[in-house]
Order: C-alpha cells, then sequence, then structure tokens
C-alpha cells in the first residue's frame, strides 16, 4: 500500500457529470411539468365566469381573519379529542389483536367475541357511532355515567377506531415470520411469553407507517362531531357561514385540519422509507 490518496479515474469522472447532468435534467422536467399543470389548474379556475362569486364567497379575507380566533377556539376542541383518543385506541386495538391471537380453549370466547367486535364496527360508519353513543346512550339513563356530548363523542371514535387499529395490529403479528414462533418456542418461552418478549415487538416496529395513517384520518374524523352540535371548529364554521352567509370559515377550518394532517403525513412517509431502510439492512 502507498501513502498517497486515492483519486478517482477520468473515467469515474466522466460518470459522475453523466449522473448530475441526468439529475439536473430530470429536475428541469419535473418543474416544468409542475408549473404547467398548476398554472394550467390555477388559469382554469380564475378565468371561469363564476371566479368572482366563488372569490367572495370561499376566500374573502375580512371573513377569514374574522372567523380566525373563534374556529381556532374549536380546533383546540379537535385537538383535545384526537389527544385523549389517540392513546385510548393503541391499548385497545393492540389489546382486542391479542385476544384473537389467543391460541387457549379458555380465551375462545374472547376470541370470537374480538371477530364480532371488529367486524361489526367496521362495517358501521364511523358517523353513525357518534350519533348511536351521543344520543343513545344517555337514552339509558344509567345511574352514574355522563350526558356530556364531548365524552360520548370521543367514545365513538374510540370504539370505531379501535377496530381498525386492531386489524393493523394483527396484520403485523401475524407478518413476522413463523421461524421467530419456533425460536421462542426452542428457548422454552411460553405462548405469552413469545408474544410478548419475539412477536409483538417485531410487529410494533412494522405497523407505524400505517398506524399513523390511521391518526391521520382520525384527526379528521374529530369534525364528524358537528353533526351532533358540539361546538367544534366545523360547527363553528358552519354556525358563521349560516350567519353570514359566506363560506370562508370552512375554507379557515380547512386550512387548520391540514396544518395538522401534512406534517402527519409527511412522517408516515418517512417512517415507511425508515423501516424499508432498516429491513434492507437486516436490523428488523
Amino acid at each position: 500500500m502507498t501513502g498517497t490518496a486515492w483519486t478517482p479515474s477520468a473515467r469515474e469522472l466522466e460518470r459522475r457529470r453523466d449522473r448530475r447532468e441526468i439529475s439536473r435534467r430530470r429536475v428541469l422536467i419535473a418543474s416544468v411539468a409542475t408549473v404547467v399543470i398548476i398554472g394550467g389548474l390555477a388559469a382554469a379556475v380564475v378565468l371561469s365566469p363564476g371566479w368572482a362569486r366563488v372569490r367572495s364567497s370561499f376566500f374573502d379575507p375580512d371573513e377569514a381573519r374574522r372567523s380566525f380566533h373563534p374556529i381556532l377556539e374549536g380546533f383546540w376542541l379537535n385537538v383535545r379529542m384526537f389527544l385523549i383518543a389517540e392513546p385510548i385506541i393503541l391499548v385497545a386495538g393492540l389489546a382486542i389483536a391479542l385476544a384473537r391471537q389467543a391460541r387457549s380453549p379458555w380465551l375462545l370466547p374472547l376470541r370470537g367475541l374480538a371477530v364480532v367486535y371488529t367486524d361489526v364496527v367496521r362495517g358501521v360508519p364511523t358517523i353513525l357511532l357518534v350519533f348511536l353513543f351521543v344520543f343513545g346512550v344517555p337514552g339509558l339513563k344509567l345511574e352514574g355515567l355522563t350526558n356530556s356530548i364531548f365524552f360520548w363523542a370521543t367514545v365513538a371514535l374510540v370504539v370505531s377506531y379501535s377496530a381498525y387499529v386492531a386489524e393493523v395490529f394483527r396484520a403485523g403479528i401475524e407478518s413476522v415470520h413463523p421461524s421467530q414462533v419456533t425460536s421462542a418456542e426452542a428457548l422454552a418461552l411460553t405462548r405469552g411469553q413469545s408474544m410478548r418478549y419475539v412477536i409483538v415487538p417485531q410487529a410494533l416496529r412494522r405497523v407505524i407507517p400505517p398506524l399513523l395513517n390511521d391518526f391521520v384520518s382520525l384527526q379528521k374524523d374529530t369534525a364528524l362531531v358537528a353533526s351532533v352540535s358540539l361546538f367544534d371548529s366545523l360547527f363553528t364554521a358552519r354556525d358563521m357561514a349560516a350567519y353570514d352567509f359566506n363560506y370562508t370559515p370552512y375554507v379557515v377550518v380547512a386550512c387548520f385540519f391540514i396544518v395538522i394532517t401534512v406534517p402527519l403525513a409527511r412522517l408516515c412517509d418517512w417512517l415507511s422509507r425508515w423501516v424499508v431502510r432498516r429491513e434492507r439492512a437486516g436490523v428488523l
């Protein structure tokens, strides 16, 4: 070996120049295509005959400023509902998924109940569950139960999304290779120990991206509580729009949800790529 530093050959330098040129060409083509498509759509909207009416009805700056703070207060209710429901959904979904994976004959009724729960709940639209819990459960007049709309709307979201999250967890558990279970049995681990120390940890890492996608949907579906007259952001916007006959508050609400959901969506993409890189590296 010599002490001289390695220098790329002329052929290698030429390859690097070609790669840079191809990269620049791709960026240029993508930029031009983006400008043309977005510009064409914007021109089609702005030059349409009814654009002036739509602009005054949906994009009124004065109406947006007036509705901003009331909608912000209502949006905080949506955020609180999301923050309360999310951890409960995680725990309930994992518990249901584990119940469906139970193999003990003593737990057969619990497994059957978990199957029925996921099938029935996923078959009912979330907005119907909100109506059923908000108006149905208080109607039972059971002692000690609250009549809070916020509480029962949150319960409806938890019930709905726990069924979907349970299926995500179950798919993650079943994606773990059977050799992992065999190895755990060879180490004299029980079924419960195998699930706790071997299967579930691997499954959790694999289902992080789809779980985040579910929580993006959950954040948006908190707006369904407006249907039961809970003063969240959407109900506030609807109230203001009906009073002023201007729909700009709806656009303001949409912007609030976009500010929350877009970063979550980008986080989902990043985590998906992270999981793929770790699997290719043999870490997972």
